[in-house]
């Protein structure tokens, strides 16, 4: 089945494009939530003027509650559907995709170190090891690939976790120590030349980042946002139709429901937590119940479930903008941002390590400065972008993993 309606040359654009906006939108919000985070370097001062620790309180809660998890969740979503069009592109020629798909993670792995060696905290290489998924379950049935992608975004491991905890008073199973490794990781960012930063970022940074999505469900999001994905490519999800119309709308209502007393509990748990006494934990569930050993996962479970609602809530809601609102038109101007998302994400580590690491400018500004320049390299990103694609089918980098993908053959 291929995603794009080839009966209506025009719905076939639409589809492009509004994936395309949509993807340049989530590259944007990991630039402007890594712009005040400094690259994982957290080292910002506290502004004397109380105004502008204001501006910053409110940049930095409002940056993470709209795009912490969210961002990545969506370039997740749509990572699964560039992988059924070009699944469903090579079906059509006669070509098993799936060979050549799992060489494309392996260079997708190269990528990701390269990047990696400039930020520590990226995603590529997680979405290298994950999305081995995709070809495991691109020939199921969409039912049973949604039962899949459900169980695992109800994050099967922090079950065996709550379960544990319930039993033997521990939750640490399953887990790794990566302290060490993130202490001296940072040490390299605050103290190190570029070699040195270069080499704690490929190995320490590494280890720690990957642990670190382990130990916060980022796996099984992942996973399970690819699959969600792949499936919205099959049933055309993103084109403009009635039908479509109205699916987004019930996903909208569905996840907003769900998020409500998600979101709430994610809340509601830690501080009901720190107000039990002693008794009270004692009294509780076969009187060996760690309540922060049980509550751990748990919190993990509904904040897996509360983020991946609001991301849809925003993918539909920039669905309905493009296809509904005059935001159309300036919604296609982050079009080529988006055409271009490997050359842009890869860039910004570049550039952003050497604003705010040791290596380079080493940069000590406030979130609001921070922002404020984010927002520059977005505007210079964009410009280029636009530029480049006026005589490009892809950026730079896309076009080399495309060229390298298809080594060997006639395409």
């Amino acid at each position: 089945m291929n995603t794009l309606n080839t009966t209506n040359p025009q719905e076939k654009t639409n589809r492009v494009e509004v994936v395309d906006a949509i993807r340049g939108i989530a590259v944007a919000m990991i630039l402007m939530l890594h712009s005040i985070e400094h690259f994982n370097f957290y080292d910002m001062p506290v502004p004397d003027a109380p105004w502008l620790r204001f501006i910053d309180q409110m940049i930095w809660d409002g940056l993470w509650y709209v795009i912490g998890g969210k961002a990545y969740a969506i370039f997740a979503l749509l990572f699964g559907f560039s992988f059924y069009i070009m699944y469903s592109n090579a079906e059509k020629r006669g070509i098993d995709f799936r060979g050549r798909f799992c060489w494309r993670l392996v260079l997708l792995f190269l990528f990701g170190n390269l990047n990696a060696a400039f930020f520590c905290g990226e995603v590529l290489v997680l979405y290298s090891i994950v999305g081995f998924v995709l070809p495991l379950v691109c020939r199921l049935k969409t039912k049973t690939v949604l039962i899949i992608a459900a169980i695992c975004m109800l994050q099967p491991i922090e079950w065996i976790k709550m379960i544990y905890a319930i039993f033997n008073n521990d939750s640490t199973i399953l887990q790794f120590n990566y302290r060490e490794d993130y202490l001296f990781a940072m040490q390299m960012l605050a103290e190190g030349n570029f070699i040195e930063t270069l080499k704690a970022n490929l190995w320490e940074g590494q280890i720690f980042s990957l642990a670190w999505a382990w130990g916060n469900a980022r796996f099984f999001q992942t996973a399970s946002l690819f699959m969600i994905g792949m499936v919205a490519g099959r049933v055309k999800a993103f084109a403009d139709t009635p039908d479509n119309r109205a699916l987004w709308a019930k996903i909208f209502t569905i996840a907003f429901l769900i998020y409500l007393p998600t979101f709430g509990l994610c809340n509601l748990i830690p501080a009901f937590t720190k107000t039990l006494s002693p008794e009270d934990i004692e009294a509780s569930t076969l009187g060996i119940l760690s309540v922060r050993s049980f509550s751990t996962p748990l919190l993990l479970i509904l904040s897996s479930i509360h983020k991946a609602c609001f991301m849809f809530m925003i993918v539909t809601g920039l669905l309905f903008a493009f296809y509904c609102t005059k935001l159309c038109k300036p919604m296609k101007l982050i079009m080529p941002y988006g055409r271009m998302s490997l050359t842009n994400y890869i860039t910004q580590s570049i550039i952003g390590s050497f604003l705010f690491y040791h290596w380079g400018l080493n940069l000590k500004l406030c979130d609001t400065w921070s922002e404020l320049l984010g927002l520059s390299v977005l505007i210079v990103q964009i410009c280029f972008c636009t530029w480049w694609m006026k005589n490009h089918k892809r950026g730079p980098l896309e076009e080399i993993w495309r060229k390298l993908t298809w080594i060997g053959s006639d395409k």
